[in-house]
């Protein structure tokens, strides 16, 4: 057998060199592995995701105020607080371990939109759903009875008392005043009747309004030497309808009955009897 061939001390060194070089390439795939498997564990500990509440639901209404309420986070740690939204606004903000919310100063009758966000750590997640919530309306005999309004009014009875049969009818423009300043109040009522000035207090009972006045309506005589006839007014005002306006809850609508007691009026040349009329009221804006 041929004997091998002699090795040189150089090609012995080259051999150990190679040997650790390969080492050295085995230890940094190792590293890298090892790097590789540290971002596959400590992956899943990055922060949840900050979910959306959901199941927005309406609760008890007033006239004034609207209550709702939601569901807790499905998944991850719960938030530090809740932001309430309305028309784009933050509106109010609650606890996080608190999923409702009670909305206070509304206007009576009228339709509320919210929206709810989950806050945690200054990040806020995305809103939740619209939720439209709606106060109740108050009773008509809880409507206020203010501003101008345009007047029908019709004689029912005692027409044949004018000059002129028949039934007579016209439309005035009367003012109920002041504003009250919460709630239904007495009020002044003023303007005009056959273009006369007329002004009256009419106190209230629930949703009816009722007073007396005295006024000059109807001349007693030629118009050359007419004397005024001073009459009594009876007025009764019923408010039919009430709508919002504002956060206040105001009279649309209302009809009633008028009474002229005028009295027996005489001069030294000429007299009147006395008559009654009675007319019915319709009010509009």
């Amino acid at each position: 057998m041929a004997a091998a061939p002699p090795v040189s001390p150089g090609s012995r060194r080259r051999r150990k060199q190679g040997r650790r070089g390969w080492g050295a390439y085995a230890a940094v795939a190792v590293v890298v592995l090892v790097i590789a498997a540290g971002v596959l564990i400590w992956a899943p500990w990055r922060p949840t995701p900050l979910l959306q509440p959901t199941g927005l639901k309406a609760g008890t209404a007033t006239t004034s105020s609207v209550m709702f309420h939601w569901s807790d986070p499905a998944s991850g740690p719960p938030p530090d607080k809740y932001q309430i939204l309305s028309s784009g606004k933050v509106v109010g903000t609650v606890a996080g371990h608190v999923t409702s919310y009670r909305a206070g100063g509304l206007a009576p009758d009228t339709s509320y939109q919210y929206r709810v966000a989950a806050l945690r750590g200054g990040k806020r997640s995305p809103l939740s759903a619209v939720l439209t919530v709606n106060t109740t309306a108050p009773p008509v005999s809880a409507a206020r009875w203010q501003g101008h309004w345009s007047v029908n009014i019709k004689i029912v009875k005692g027409a044949d008392a004018l000059r002129g049969k028949g039934a007579k009818g016209w439309v005035e423009s009367w003012q109920a005043s002041p504003r009250c300043a919460a709630g239904p109040c007495t009020v002044q009522l003023t303007g005009k009747l056959n273009r006369h000035p007329i002004k009256a207090t009419l106190a209230r009972t629930g949703a009816v309004y009722t007073g007396k006045t005295e006024a000059n309506i109807f001349p007693c005589g030629k118009p050359a030497d007419a004397v005024p006839i001073r009459s009594t007014l009876t007025i009764r005002v019923r408010l039919r309808g009430a709508q919002p306006n504002g956060h206040a809850w105001v009279a649309s609508a209302w009809d009633g009955q008028m009474v002229i007691d005028s009295p027996y009026t005489s001069t030294s040349t000429f007299y009147c009897n006395a008559f009654t009329l009675t007319t019915s009221l319709s009010g509009g804006f």
